[in-house]
């Protein structure tokens, strides 16, 4: 449905609990930081869509599977596709890899909503590149 966009991350001390490992809360950092980063693949700015635009998204549900662990000093590439357009929604398929090995994969399903909080139609400018 959407070109796929990739992000670098490089799993450092603060991602990880005492054993070296990655927090399984930071995973979810990860994904949120290569979804603005998609955003601003397509010249979208997170901080412009309520001001500019009438509309944010909001996280409605997350599935994760921890298929294996992020380690300190680990490179992992965060992969994230559109996989679904809704009217209100969309769905976002994100891979993590260490050298193409998977370490987690989630699907998160976002949900355009207007300032009072009250869900909308996802707008044409986001629909064009979904």
């Amino acid at each position: 449905m959407s070109k796929t966009s990739k992000l670098p991350v490089r799993i450092y001390y603060e991602d990880t609990d005492a054993g070296g490992i990655v927090y399984h809360a930071s995973f979810l950092r990860f994904a949120e930081r290569a979804r603005s980063e998609w955003l601003r693949e397509h010249d979208i700015n997170n901080s412009d869509l309520l001001p500019g635009h009438g509309f944010h998204f909001v996280v409605r549900h997350i599935s994760i599977d921890y298929l294996a662990p992020g380690k300190l000093d680990d490179l992992l590439e965060v992969e994230s596709t559109v996989v679904d357009l809704g009217n209100a929604s969309f769905t976002m398929q994100q891979n993590m890899t260490r050298n193409g090995v998977p370490i987690v994969t989630m699907k998160v399903v976002l949900v355009c909503i207007n300032e009072a909080g009250k869900a909308v139609r996802v707008p044409e400018m986001l629909r064009a590149i979904l």
